[in-house]
């Protein structure tokens, strides 16, 4: 009997509790939150901020016909593709990655608002498997709120956004289950130091964003672990920011040049400024007094986080254009006036890794000017301009003004490609490395022995 009856009074009392506590807040000026307010959660928000800067992109390719097919087979059949991109300039610069976009000839990009727009490929990068991509858009973009990979915890909270089987804008979240993964995912790509993680990762969400819970990007879906389920992986941004300077330098390369060699990421992405590594000889950086060591902090009065926004604010700069600096030099503020020059046409004698290993002087070709030039079923390739006498390739017939479209079972489109095939970790497993020329309008197959490869290589 006097159990039965506390249980009453017990709940009475905590009721009444709950009403006392509730006046007492009111008076002190506190509000009860409300349910509505309870539901903006953390990841809540994480989304909403990253939402408007994450683009759907979609597009027909054709499945090309691999290297080593003989001249005259079939090139392939017609597929609808999809992926995510990521707005990192508001002028419609967009990054994703290469595979999303390779071989797309209408580059179709839908923004969060529902507008349509075709891009068109800047600047790719096959060893991350990057690209930049623009639009022209009729206002400017949302940028996504770049974070940092350098400090990432295996188990923290993430949130991948993006085109997942053609379904726009999906979100889904997970956490940061291992970092630093290598992962072959076919023969053609090979991936290290990749962030692992449990969030769903589906076709279609390659080139999309990976948020912290600050919504901060941290990293670029990439790739899906075929036959499991939880197991997916994105490029880290510090990589991919790096990688993206890289490519915006190369693509403002024959308008504008500046001569500063900016050097490796700071982490955190704060307002620390870009590192001057180095510094072209009689550059507009030499110059203006520019030295390697300097940091710089702010250019026309932008602040500088990382390497990639020295490199967009030279976008649409044209030579002549005076540029204010703000730099540090031993912790001393300073400021220095750069003006843009054009970059000089200079004949050098041919250098580097590919002319040691091949015997070859390659020079890449514009995209329309490929096109117009060779009405084939490659997407590019790098006119050959020398051959060094004796060299592996000269031995095999190769010859100046071919034009190499593929080694092994790579295109070559850029000089990047070249340098990824001869770095590969298995690339000793190549013999002979096949390379596919293109002489007029025919393919020519050439088989060079990996033992000449080897001695030029040393």
């Amino acid at each position: 009997m006097l159990h039965r009856t506390a249980r009453p009074i017990c709940s009475f009392l905590g009721s009444a509790a709950l009403v006392m506590a509730a006046i007492i807040l009111s008076v002190a000026g506190f509000e009860i939150a409300s349910a509505s307010e309870l539901r903006m959660t953390p990841i809540v928000k994480a989304v909403e901020g990253a939402r408007d800067s994450v683009v759907n992109i979609r597009g027909e390719k054709t499945l090309a016909a691999v290297a080593g097919q003989a001249p005259g087979a079939e090139t392939g059949r017609r597929v609808n593709g999809m992926g995510t991109g990521v707005v990192i300039d508001p002028r419609g610069y967009i990054i994703t990655n290469y595979h999303v976009v390779d071989g797309v000839r209408d580059i179709q990009v839908t923004l969060a608002g529902g507008e349509r727009y075709i891009a068109k490929l800047v600047a790719r990068d096959q060893e991350t498997d990057l690209a930049i991509i623009k639009i022209d858009a009729k206002q400017e973009l949302p940028v996504i709120s770049i974070g940092t990979s350098s400090d990432l915890m295996t188990g923290e909270t993430v949130i991948a956004v993006g085109n997942a089987y053609g379904y726009e804008h999906t979100v889904t979240r997970g956490i940061v289950s291992a970092l630093r993964r290598s992962v072959q995912v076919n023969e053609a790509q090979y991936y290290d130091d990749l962030i692992q993680t449990d969030a769903s990762i589906n076709p279609g969400n390659s080139g999309g964003p990976l948020l912290n819970i600050d919504g901060e990007m941290i990293g670029i879906n990439v790739a899906v672990r075929a036959g499991a389920q939880g197991i997916g992986f994105a490029i880290p941004a510090d990589k991919a920011m790096s990688a993206a300077a890289s490519m915006l330098a190369s693509s403002t390369a024959n308008k504008v040049w500046h001569g500063v060699v900016a050097g490796s990421e700071n982490s955190g992405g704060s307002a620390k400024g870009v590192l001057v590594e180095s510094i072209e000889k009689s550059s507009p950086a030499a110059e203006a007094g520019i030295k390697p060591g300097d940091v710089i902090t702010r250019l026309d009065g932008v602040e500088l986080h990382r390497a990639l926004d020295l490199e967009r604010a030279f976008l649409d700069r044209k030579p002549g254009d005076k540029i204010d600096i703000a730099l540090r030099r031993s912790d001393e503020p300073m400021a220095k006036r750069l003006t843009l020059g054009a970059q000089p046409d200079v004949q050098k004698t041919p250098t580097g890794p590919i002319w040691e290993a091949l015997g070859l002087d390659l020079k890449p070709i514009p995209a329309e000017e490929f096109r117009l030039a060779h009405q084939t079923r490659y997407s590019g390739g790098l006119k050959i301009t020398a051959v060094r006498a004796n060299s592996p390739a000269a031995n095999q017939g190769i010859r100046t003004g071919d034009v190499l479209v593929g080694m092994h079972i790579w295109e070559t489109v850029s000089l990047e490609n070249v340098t990824y095939i001869l770095n590969r970790p298995d690339f000793a497993s190549f013999n002979p490395v096949t390379f596919y020329i293109l002489r007029g309008e025919k393919t020519w197959f050439v088989n060079l022995p990996l033992g000449a490869v080897k001695t030029a290589q040393r």
